[in-house]
């Protein structure tokens, strides 16, 4: 059974005459660390919103066909029930931040579920060491760094043991330092977890050299979803003229420097170091 399913899913907002998605059909599995890329107003941030309910439970409007999470359909089942399997991280994580402190923040949702003090206590050590935030426990989530919160936010996540972590846009707010320690932390959750870890990014140069696979979307469509080495290989690209992929670098050292879609945009993703 597939952890993310879409089957023939049309979704458009109250008010709106365009779809924001068109017919998604997707199946996405286990252990697996996934980028999802696409030009501003391509769809991401809506098929995101579809993977936890907020869509069609919290955004109004007319939708047919489905969404399963773990075998949920995600119209049927409440946005807390979803939250067992899958937690989302937003790109703005201190709107997601409510608690006194950090300690409180994280413990919040175990709370929210009944588990036991002792089973919070132990969980929390965990994701503490796991997220490296020892030193802002007793600290407000306003009087931490950008990165701070990021790493809050996903330990608040990660706490609740989901199968499914998805981000939307994680470094956008952040200098190049702490976006670079930010998207190690996610691959190396994703392997000590073995969890499915998808990230909505446009700084493709962070995640391409790590991801397994890739979702392209268009207008609201996914045009592409494939292993990373099949999207960017020249055959597949020459073919479906979905991606082009330049390379630069001195001896041995290939970096990517341009990546080109036909989303109608060029991204550095790189520089020659």
């Amino acid at each position: 059974m597939s952890l993310i399913k879409f089957s023939n899913f049309h979704f458009r907002y109250k008010g709106n005459e365009e779809y924001a998605l068109n017919n998604i059909n997707l199946k996405i599995e286990s252990n697996k660390f996934i980028l999802l890329a696409g030009e501003t107003g391509s769809g991401k941030t809506s098929l995101i919103r579809c993977m936890n309910g907020l869509i069609p439970q919290f955004y109004a409007g007319y939708y047919k066909g489905s969404v399963e999470i773990s075998g949920k359909n995600t119209t049927e089942t409440s946005i807390s029930s979803l939250s067992k399997d899958i937690g989302i991280v937003f790109q703005n994580p201190e709107n997601q931040l409510i608690a006194m402190n950090v300690e409180h923040e994280i413990a919040f949702g175990l709370e929210n579920l009944g588990f036991s003090r002792d089973v919070i206590k132990e969980r929390i050590e965990e994701v503490v060491e796991i997220t490296e935030i020892e030193n802002i426990m007793d600290k407000a989530p306003f009087e931490i760094s950008g990165g701070e919160q990021q790493r809050v936010a996903i330990a608040s996540i990660l706490v609740l043991e989901p199968k499914i972590i998805v981000l939307d846009e994680p470094t956008a707010n952040l200098d190049p330092f702490f976006a670079q320690k930010i998207i190690t932390l996610l691959k190396k959750i994703q392997i000590e977890k073995k969890i499915t870890v998808i990230i909505s990014e446009h700084r493709m140069d962070l995640l391409v050299p790590i991801v397994d696979d890739i979702i392209l979307m268009k207008e609201g469509e996914v045009i592409a979803y494939d292993n990373k080495n099949k999207i960017i290989s020249d055959e597949f690209s020459t073919k479906n003229s979905l991606v082009r992929i330049f390379f630069v670098g001195p001896s041995a050292i290939i970096l990517p420097l341009l990546i080109k879609t036909v989303l109608g945009e060029c991204s550095i993703v790189n520089s020659i170091l």
